[in-house]
Order: structure tokens, then C-alpha cells, then sequence
């Protein structure tokens, strides 16, 4: 199913402002869905004027639907649906007569302009299934009363508010988690049941109906200390507003849009919901995100002091290869504490590998500087990396980086080029240098070196990639590593 961008760029004439209206509707038309009991399919005019595309399509979650299949991307000559050309022409909402018939399923049609400034730039059809018409509830009257209301303020272009689009938000309140509806006086006319019970939890005895909402909410949720507006004034009903308030042990948010048909105000709609659970669980996730970033600062600290005890043990060995041999060990203890330092900084379990992978490159080169000037720079992008993988392929990359220096370039001045390259599902890593190139009887699967070995053991072992050592192209050494995507993670 084709996008909202897509066809609108490809089949109308609207501008980037338009496009942004209409994503901020869509983005909170779910709403008007749900208050109408109805489906709603936005079309906007074709390119060539004669006719229309359907560009988004909303079902309610308070009703049955009046069509089962997908109708955005499909095409509406004009003059077969009368109603929605004049409510494009003249920019008033329209309903039929009769209802229409689709699949046995009466279903009532109205059509509602959507308007941005002072041009027409597409229209709602708002369809409602008519199979389980009955008389209406207290609850039902005040939906439909609403979405009457908000349907208007869309004509208007009142609707959607440009800084008031929250149905997108995480513990945004929606119609059926708790409804009230406001006078010009904040007075709550109507409170379904869900909003009844939730200011039940927050410890309201008395009936919501007939107090003012604002002044009945800040004594059950009092806020502490200055604030920059009263609760008594958010919820007046009189401004757009998304608030969150705690009392008697109960998280709710409430959601304020004020009903003003033609500018005039006539009461507001409050929707509000209980985000206890989703609170604490939020607050559960950042305890546990907190104490896994405290282990890696930790474990990183505890690699440090090994290194540094291995470093001082170093100082004290006089046969050289023993010496060399800890100072690799001290290398290799680093490389692991510099992912757990990084891992540290986060609140997933991932590392952007740039910023190790250079890292890496600064330590090699500051142990190469005692005996060469060694020019090291990266091209390219590994990525985000799991925990699982930054660890085995920080370590095969210092034992190859290290390699390059001790081997490839020999204490010579030269260059060393770190590249990585992401696509077709793998990442694909060259370290190559300009140094003396591989021996003409090298055998990588042959040869001895306890650095190869490990790189080997980490890149095939662990990661369930592939190595090829060759010749670089113009002299030196490259080595090639190939990760499958399971591996990389996540781009």
C-alpha cells in the first residue's frame, strides 16, 4: 500500500506546507474516527483536476468498519461521488440522504473539507456502519456531539492545532480511554465511565459531573512548588494543552482541546488516561538501563586496574619477549575496556563502533610513534554494534592494526587505512597498510602468530565471518574481514 508521500508527490500538485498539514491530521485523526463511531479516507485532487487519490484511510476502534479493504492509492473520477466534489467546491461539510450500500452493509456518507488557510486542499469522507444502529447511549451522544465539533473546526482549518499533535506520543490519551466534556465554564457537562473511574483512582468521591474540572483535579493531584500555570487554567478548556498529574498514587495525562466552531468557544473536550503501569514500568527500565551502565563503568574500571597491575609487572621484567608479552596482554585488556567504557555511556546495549573503531586507531598510533610516524585514518561507517559483537571485533581489529604497525610497516613511516562498508546485508571491514607486504611463503592458515590466531579464532569463531590476508593494490598488506548482518547489527 502506497504511502502518503508517495502519492502525493507523485499524483498531486500540493506543496511541502500542505504535505505537513496533512501528515499533523492523519497524525490525530483517529480521534475524529473514534468520536464519529465511523471510517474516515482522506482524498486530495488529482494532479490534472479530474478527480481525486485516497492518500490515508482511518478505521474506528469504537465501532465496526464500514470497509474491510485497503483504499488508499485508488483513483475517484469526479461526479461519481457528488458529495465529496461539492464539499471540495464549496468547502461546507455534506451528508446523504440515504445511506449507501456496500456489501449488504448500509453504511451513512458524509464528506468533510480539509482546510489550510484560506484553500480547500482535500476532503474527509467519513463512513458509518449502519448494521448496529440502535438508540444511542448518553455515551455515544457525547461522542458524536464532539466529533460533530471537531469535524467542524477541520473545515475551519482550526483542526489540527500546529503545536497541539500528540496521538503519536507514547501515553497519549485516546477517546476510549476516558472522555469529559467541558462547558465555556470548564464544567464537566459528561465523563464516560473510563475517565469516571480513573479520577476515582486518583480519589475523587463525588460526582465529575457539574464541578469545574481544573479546580476538582488540582486538589486531588496538588503540584508542589512554583509552577509556570495553574492547573485551575490548563484545564479551563480555553487552550491546547497535554498535562500530566499525579495523586493518590495514580499517573494520569490529560489531553485539553477546545471546541471553537467559527471562534466561538462552546466548551472543550478532555481526554485523559491512567499511565500508572506505563510509568512504572518506565521508571523499572530506567533503574535497570542506570545499574547495566554502572556494571559497565565498573568492569571497565576493573580492566584498567588489570592493565595497570599488568603494566607495573612489565616495568619489573628484565628478559625483553616477557616484557612484550605483557605489554600485548595490557593491549588486548584495553581494546575490551574501551568498548565497556563506551557501553557505559549508553542506555541500550550497543555501541556506535566509529567512535571506538577510532579509538583503536589513536592507541596504535601513539605506540607506533616511538619508532615511525604512522598516518591512520578511517573511511567509512560501521555502524550500531551489539555488546555481543563490538567486543570480538574490537579485538581482532588492535591485533590487526597491530600487526600492520610491528609488521607490515616495520618501523617505517607510513600509512594505515581502516575502511568499512555496510550493505547486501553484510559489513566489510580492510586494514591495509603500504608497509612490506606478506612473505612469499605466508600461510594465513598455516602461520604461528599468536595475533592471527586470535583474530582467527574471534572473526570465524565468534562472529561467524570470514578473513583473507593478500597483497594491497600499489604495495603493502590488506586484510579483509566479512561479517554477516546477524553480526554487524543494526545500521
Amino acid at each position: 500500500m502506497p504511502s502518503l508521500n508517495d502519492v502525493v508527490h507523485r499524483h498531486t500538485d500540493l506543496t511541502d506546507a500542505d504535505l505537513d498539514w496533512l501528515h499533523a491530521l492523519v497524525a490525530d485523526w483517529q480521534l475524529l474516527a473514534d468520536l464519529s463511531f465511523a471510517d474516515l479516507v482522506l482524498w486530495v485532487p488529482d494532479r490534472d483536476d479530474e478527480g481525486y487519490r485516497a492518500v490515508a484511510q482511518m478505521r474506528p476502534t469504537t465501532g465496526p468498519t464500514a470497509y474491510v479493504e485497503d483504499l488508499v492509492g485508488s483513483y475517484l473520477v469526479k461526479g461519481r461521488r457528488p458529495l465529496i466534489d461539492t464539499a471540495y467546491a464549496e468547502g461546507v461539510i455534506r451528508r446523504e440522504g440515504d445511506p449507501e450500500w456496500w456489501d449488504d452493509v448500509p453504511v451513512r456518507v458524509e464528506a468533510i473539507p480539509v482546510r489550510r488557510g484560506d484553500r480547500i486542499i482535500g476532503v474527509i469522507g467519513r463512513h458509518t456502519n449502519l448494521v448496529a444502529v440502535r438508540t444511542p447511549s448518553r455515551l455515544e451522544l457525547s461522542y458524536l456531539e464532539c466529533g460533530g465539533q471537531l469535524a467542524k473546526l477541520i473545515g475551519e482549518g482550526r483542526f489540527p492545532h500546529p503545536r497541539a499533535t500528540d496521538m503519536g506520543r507514547r501515553g497519549a490519551p485516546r477517546v476510549g480511554d476516558g472522555l469529559i466534556r467541558l462547558d465555556v465554564d470548564g464544567v464537566a457537562l459528561y465523563a464516560s465511565p473510563n475517565a469516571t473511574s480513573a479520577y476515582r483512582r486518583l480519589g475523587l468521591a463525588a460526582d465529575l459531573v457539574g464541578q469545574k474540572l481544573g479546580a476538582a483535579t488540582a486538589e486531588l493531584a496538588p503540584r508542589p512548588g512554583a509552577l509556570d500555570e495553574p492547573l485551575e487554567s490548563v484545564l479551563s478548556g480555553r487552550q491546547h494543552v497535554r498535562t500530566e498529574i499525579e495523586g493518590n498514587g495514580t499517573v494520569m495525562t490529560l489531553r485539553t482541546i477546545p471546541l471553537d466552531p467559527e471562534g466561538r468557544h462552546v466548551g472543550a473536550l478532555v481526554l485523559c488516561r491512567d499511565v500508572t503501569e506505563v510509568r512504572r514500568r518506565e521508571r523499572e527500565l530506567l533503574t535497570k538501563d542506570a545499574t547495566i551502565r554502572e556494571i559497565h563503568h565498573r568492569v571497565k574500571n576493573n580492566l584498567q586496574t588489570v592493565a595497570a597491575l599488568l603494566r607495573l609487572q612489565s616495568r619489573r621484567i628484565g628478559v625483553p619477549a616477557g616484557r612484550a608479552a605483557l605489554d600485548e596482554a595490557v593491549r588486548r585488556v584495553g581494546t575490551i575496556a574501551i568498548v565497556h567504557e563506551t557501553l557505559s555511556q549508553t542506555v541500550d546495549d550497543t555501541v556506535v563502533f566509529d567512535d571506538v573503531a577510532d579509538r583503536l586507531l589513536g592507541m596504535v598510533t601513539e605506540v607506533a610513534t616511538a619508532e615511525a610516524r604512522v598516518q591512520a585514518d578511517r573511511d567509512g561507517s560501521f555502524g550500531v554494534l551489539g555488546a555481543d559483537v563490538a567486543t570480538p571485533l574490537a579485538m581482532a581489529l588492535t591485533e590487526l592494526l597491530q600487526n600492520a604497525v610491528e609488521h607490515g610497516l616495520r618501523g617505517r613511516d607510513g600509512e594505515l587505512r581502516l575502511t568499512a562498508e555496510r550493505g547486501a546485508g553484510r559489513l566489510r571491514v580492510v586494514i591495509a597498510d603500504d608497509g612490506a607486504g606478506l612473505p612469499a611463503d605466508f600461510d594465513a592458515d598455516t602461520a604461528g602468530n599468536l595475533g592471527l590466531q586470535i583474530v582467527r579464532t574471534l572473526v570465524v569463531g565468534e562472529l561467524g565471518g570470514q578473513i583473507d590476508l593478500g597483497a594491497r593494490d600499489g604495495g603493502g598488506t590488506a586484510v579483509v574481514l566479512d561479517l554477516p548482518a546477524g553480526s554487524a547489527g543494526a545500521a
